[in-house]
Parts: structure tokens; C-alpha cells; sequence
């Protein structure tokens, strides 16, 4: 391809609403373009990167058995309606009616789509198994649309299901798609971790999510150094820090603590480690009965995580309570909260590490006061114990092979065993050998195709701009001849130099547009092509021209002669890394 052939417009300055690197780098590269909230035109450059993800997808989910086909962007409501999720979803489920009045939504995912293909298309055991894939646009109407492409309403995606005749299948299955998910994100370059993840909406048995790691990363990943533990800190299991409970040393006292309803101040305040507090957090579920309220206990230093709150036997649909159930249950406002002795009676919850505390120091449901020697079994009833917390660096890992670290990560890519969530609720069964009727056993795999660019450059960029794996840049080399429409000599070393490489297969662009050095160099850095060979009379007399990879901080004089093998050398080098 040469530069005059193609559409390139790159910008000095990033628009003001661009809030993060990718954005940043993708608006100014010529990439992307805003059409509206949320929603972009992706331009001829940043469609290339695209299209060279989507190749090295379809090559490893067709190695790994998979078989291509296209599902509609509109879908029925009705199908959505058989497995309860077109009320579950929500307002990020975009809804629209068509002129008969008769509803259908924008697909967020499609579940429901593809069991809808195979309960009509597959009969017999004989069929199975069988895993369909698409890739194939999405729309989620997100509230707030931010960061350009990484969290857009428009997206691509590429979206997976595996159907099997028991769970023994699926889980094959299972494992063929996250070992294809391992090739996939290898192949583009990237530094990634597989973690273990919550299933969420799809719903099912479990998950793992593939992060790109990044400073920039929206998701905190907790990991083993010293093992293969990683899991989303959503997810991570913490183990208590406490090995065992200590006996009783102190009586429980009602203490006045004015002005100190939180943890911090209320340790500073009494001079005590930050560590012998207890928080409450008090959750209600709504029934027909009414509301009925939990209080969930954490230690003073650490926070309560949402979904493993969720996974308590009881609060999968919580609510946090009102200041007046508070005070309904507690006698007093947030701030002064315990379980000791509270108004009414409700559930209590420790996390692992509160349930082995002795001697620690809670609120006294008496607003200015808090109990100091609080201990299990003789102030209070045991609780029901529970992980509840998100895990901290240095915490030993669940596997006991480590302590963990926490890192950030971008969600790229996400597999769930889903067992017959759907295949039930819409009856999508196979006849087994027996002539019996079985519901078939699915799988659901994921990839953020458009969110994968961003991803990448948020791990791959500098300070002139985006640093592309060779794997998907745009292109894998640049020419830039100087003088090309005003040199002879430069021009027949360019094209010569250009065809050689074409003929090996490698994507290279000769930017012919007689750009002054400078402003060529600049736009190349920006676009993030890997590669580059400069080539001037200068260097042409001397049988000499510069090449330059795009993480080098200088040239390098190579003879004319050997510029072909040197550039195909090395980024062959790079796709085989």
C-alpha cells in the first residue's frame, strides 16, 4: 500500500472529552471517530488493526473445532422473555418496536439466539458436541459511556457457545476454548492473565475472565507470584488472617467516642490498631413479608466486597438498608452500629478473619459510643461465617503456594461453564442413546474485539505514541523516503525496496506523500507502525539506509542490499515470539 492510496489524518491534539491513554492515542493516530455517545466510525487504519485481531481469532477458534456463523443484530423479545432476561437486564438492554408494535431489542449477547438454533437444528446425541461462533456487533446501553472504545455502547465482540451431551462434555469443551484463548491473546502480543471470575448476568457454574495487564486497567486482578493463582479481586478468595481465636483478655466496656463514627479515627481516638475495630454493614432483602436485615462484619482495614455479599445464603438480591431500618433495628444512626444487643433481632455475618477475633471493638448501637472487649460466644451469639472481604496485598494465596499481589487488568475476554441455564428454561434438548430426552450442557466464550485495540495500547504505548504488537499493527513497516517526489535515485531504491517486501508477504506502506522528515516520523510514531526504513540519497551513496524498530532509541545503518532479509527477519522473529 502506498501512503497517496491511502486515507491517513492524524490530529496534534487529542479532543478535550478524551479521558484515557487509548482514547487519547486512537483519536490523534486517525483511528476512531465520534459519531455520538458511546458510538464510533472506525476509521480505515483503525479497520485494519481490527480485522487482523479478528484473523487471528477465527484461525484459532476453527483450529480448536469451532464453526462460524452470523446472528442478527435485532432479535425477538420473545426468546429473551422464555429465559426471563428481557425484565432481568435492565436499561442497558436496548428496546425498540418495529411498526406492528411487536417488540425486539438491539443484542447485547446472544444466548438466547444460538439455543434457539440448537433446539430447532440439533435432535440426536450424534450431533453433539458442536460449538457455534460469531463475530458479530453488540450494543449495551451503558449510563455513562466513557473512555472511547473500552467502554462504548457499540461494540464488536466475539461471542462463542458449546453445546454437549453432560457436564463432563462441557467441560472439554470448556477447555479447548480457554487453551484457543491462550493461543489468541499470545498470538497478538499482549501480557495477559487468566483469572477466576464471578459469571454475573450469563449466569452458570463458572467463570474465568483474561485480563490485559495495564496501570490503566478499570479491574484489580489478585495473583500468585510463586504460583498460578489469579482470580478478579471480585472473586479471590481471602483466607482469614487470623489462625485461630484468643481467648478473652478484657471485659466488654461501653466507651464514649464522640465525633468518631468511623474506623480510622475511632483507633486513633482510643489508641488501638486499626486492626482490633470491626465495621458493620448493615443489608436488607425485600420480600412479601417485608424486609429482613442482615448486619455483615468486617475488620476495620478492609472492605466488603459486593459479590461474594451476594453469594450468602439469603442476600443474592440485597439492597444496603435505609437510615430509618437502621435506626428501626439499631436505635441509632450509621456510625455507633454492633451486634451486640441490637433492637431487633436480625442475621449477623462475620468475615473469616472478624469470626477469630477476640478482644476487638465495635459500636454500641448508642450514638457516641462504642464497646471495647467484645468476644464471640460470651457477648454474643457465633455468627455465620463467611469470606466477605476483597483480598489485600500480601495476603497468603488460597492455594497456600504464596502470599498475593494485586495488579491492574483490562477484561478482554471471558469463558463460563453454563450448564443448562438456558437450554432448560428453553427447552433445548437432544434424544441420547436411550431415546430419552436430555437438555444439552452449553459453554459461553467471550472476546472484546474493538475493546482488545484498547486494551493494547494501554499496554503498549510512549510518549509519541502507540507501540503495536507486530501481530496487529496496521502495518508491519513503513517506508519513508526522502525526496521521494523530487529524487530519482530515492524513488527507485523506495519502490524497489517496497516490491521486495510485498513479494515476502510483508505489510509495508511507502508514504509517498512528500512530507517534510519530521512530520512523517511523527505520524508513523503516532500510528504505532513497528517498523521503519528511512531512505535518502545521502545514505543511498553511501550503500547505506536506516532502520529503525519503534522501541529502538536510534537507527541503524544497514547496506542496501541486506534491508529485505533484515526487516523480513524481524518480524518474523516477532510472530514466531
Amino acid at each position: 500500500m502506498k501512503a497517496s492510496q491511502f486515507f491517513i489524518r492524524t490530529l496534534k491534539e487529542a479532543p478535550a472529552d478524551a479521558e484515557i491513554v487509548s482514547h487519547k492515542l486512537m483519536m490523534r493516530a486517525g483511528m476512531i471517530r465520534k459519531l455520538g455517545a458511546g458510538i464510533y466510525n472506525y476509521m480505515p487504519m483503525g479497520l485494519k488493526v481490527i480485522r487482523k485481531v479478528e484473523g487471528i481469532i477465527r484461525e484459532e477458534m476453527d483450529k480448536a473445532g469451532a464453526v462460524e456463523l452470523l446472528m442478527p443484530v435485532v432479535q425477538p423479545a420473545e426468546l429473551w422473555q422464555e429465559t426471563g432476561r428481557w425484565d432481568k437486564m435492565g436499561p442497558e438492554l436496548l428496546r425498540i418496536k418495529d411498526r406492528h408494535d411487536r417488540d425486539f431489542l438491539i443484542q447485547p449477547t446472544s444466548e438466547e439466539v444460538v439455543t434457539d438454533i440448537a433446539r430447532n437444528e440439533i435432535k440426536s446425541y450424534k450431533q453433539l458436541p458442536v460449538n457455534f461462533y460469531q463475530i458479530q456487533t453488540k450494543f449495551r446501553d451503558e449510563r455513562r459511556p466513557r473512555f472511547g472504545i473500552m467502554r462504548g455502547r457499540e461494540f464488536c465482540m466475539k461471542d462463542a457457545y458449546s453445546f454437549d451431551r453432560d457436564v463432563e462434555g462441557m467441560k472439554l469443551s470448556y477447555a479447548k476454548m480457554f487453551d484457543a484463548y491462550q493461543r489468541i491473546f499470545t498470538r497478538l502480543g499482549l501480557n495477559f492473565r487468566a483469572v477466576n471470575a464471578d459469571n454475573g448476568a450469563i449466569g452458570g457454574t463458572g467463570s474465568q475472565e483474561f485480563h490485559v495487564i495495564a496501570d490503566t486497567g478499570e479491574d484489580a486482578i489478585a495473583y500468585c507470584p510463586t504460583s498460578d493463582y489469579a482470580a478478579n479481586i471480585e472473586t479471590a478468595e481471602a483466607m482469614s488472617l487470623i489462625a485461630t481465636r484468643g481467648t478473652p483478655s478484657q471485659e466488654m466496656v461501653s466507651v464514649a467516642t464522640p465525633g468518631q463514627s468511623k474506623c480510622e479515627d475511632l483507633a486513633k481516638f482510643l489508641n488501638l490498631p486499626l486492626e482490633k475495630t470491626v465495621k458493620s454493614i448493615v443489608l436488607a432483602v425485600d420480600s412479601e413479608e417485608g424486609a429482613k436485615l442482615f448486619v455483615l462484619l468486617v475488620r476495620g482495614d478492609h472492605e466488603l466486597n459486593e459479590v461474594k455479599a451476594s453469594k450468602v445464603p439469603g442476600l443474592t438480591d440485597f439492597r444496603f438498608a435505609s437510615e430509618a431500618e437502621i435506626i428501626e433495628y439499631f436505635g441509632t444512626p450509621p456510625g455507633y452500629l454492633g451486634p451486640v444487643k441490637t433492637k431487633k433481632p436480625l442475621t449477623v455475618v462475620a468475615d473469616r478473619t472478624v469470626a477469630n477475633m477476640s478482644d476487638f471493638v465495635c459500636g454500641a448501637n448508642q450514638e457516641g459510643f462504642h464497646l471495647t472487649g467484645v468476644n464471640w460466644g460470651r457477648d454474643l451469639p457465633e455468627p455465620i461465617v463467611a469470606d466477605l472481604r476483597n483480598v489485600l496485598s500480601g495476603d497468603v494465596s488460597p492455594d497456600g503456594k504464596g502470599t498475593l499481589d494485586i495488579c491492574r487488568g483490562i477484561e478482554v475476554g471471558h469463558v463460563f461453564q453454563l450448564g443448562t441455564r438456558y437450554s432448560e428454561s428453553m427447552n433445548a434438548v437432544y434424544l441420547d442413546e436411550k431415546g430419552q430426552s436430555q437438555p444439552m450442557v452449553m459453554g459461553c466464550y467471550g472476546i472484546g474485539v474493538t475493546r482488545l485495540l484498547g486494551a493494547a495500547i494501554e499496554q503498549c504505548f510512549d510518549d509519541r505514541g502507540i507501540v503495536w504488537p507486530v501481530s496487529i499493527a496496521p502495518f508491519q513497516v513503513v517506508l519513508c523516503p526522502m525526496g521521494y517526489d523530487r529524487s530519482d535515485m530515492v524513488r527507485e531504491a523506495s519502490d524497489k525496496l517496497y516490491q521486495e517486501l510485498t513479494a515476502a508477504g510483508i505489510e509495508v506502506i511507502l508514504d509517498d506523500r512528500g512530507e517534510r522528515p519530521g512530520a512523517m516520523f511523527a505520524d508513523w510514531e503516532l500510528i504505532g507502525v513497528p517498523y521503519r526504513v528511512v531512505i535518502g540519497e545521502r545514505g543511498l551513496k553511501e550503500g547505506q539506509l536506516e532502520f529503525q524498530a519503534r522501541t529502538d532509541a536510534e537507527a541503524t545503518q544497514v547496506p542496501v542490499a541486506e534491508v529485505s532479509n533484515k526487516v523480513i527477519t524481524a518480524i518474523q522473529a516477532k510472530l514466531a515470539h
